[in-house]
C-alpha cells in the first residue's frame, strides 16, 4: 500500500473510531486524525504479529478492521492519558 492511500485509511479510520468511541476525547478532530493513523500502524502491526495479516490492500475488509480496531485502542489509551488535562470550568 501506498504512504498517500495509508495515510488516507487511518485518517478514515480514526474518524470512524471517533465515532464508535463514547464520550469526548481531548485534542480535537485534527489529534483524533493524527491518532487515528497512529492507530492504523499499531492495527498493522499487531495484525502481522499476531493474526499473520499486515495492512497490504486499501479496499480488504480486514485492513480496514484492524485500522479501525488500532485506532480505538491508541484513542483509549490517549483518553486515558489525558483524563485530567480537560478543563472543567462549566
Amino acid at each position: 500500500m501506498s504512504f498517500l492511500a495509508f495515510l488516507i485509511l487511518g485518517l478514515i479510520a480514526g474518524a470512524i473510531a471517533k465515532l464508535i468511541l463514547p464520550g469526548k476525547q481531548a485534542g480535537g478532530w485534527f489529534i483524533t486524525l493524527l491518532l487515528g493513523v497512529v492507530g492504523a500502524l499499531l492495527g498493522g502491526w499487531l495484525g502481522s504479529l499476531i493474526l499473520n495479516r499486515p495492512l497490504t490492500e486499501f479496499w480488504d475488509l480486514g485492513t480496514w478492521l484492524l485500522a479501525i480496531g488500532g485506532s480505538i485502542i491508541v484513542l483509549l489509551i490517549w483518553g486515558l492519558a489525558t483524563r485530567g488535562s480537560r478543563n472543567s470550568a462549566a
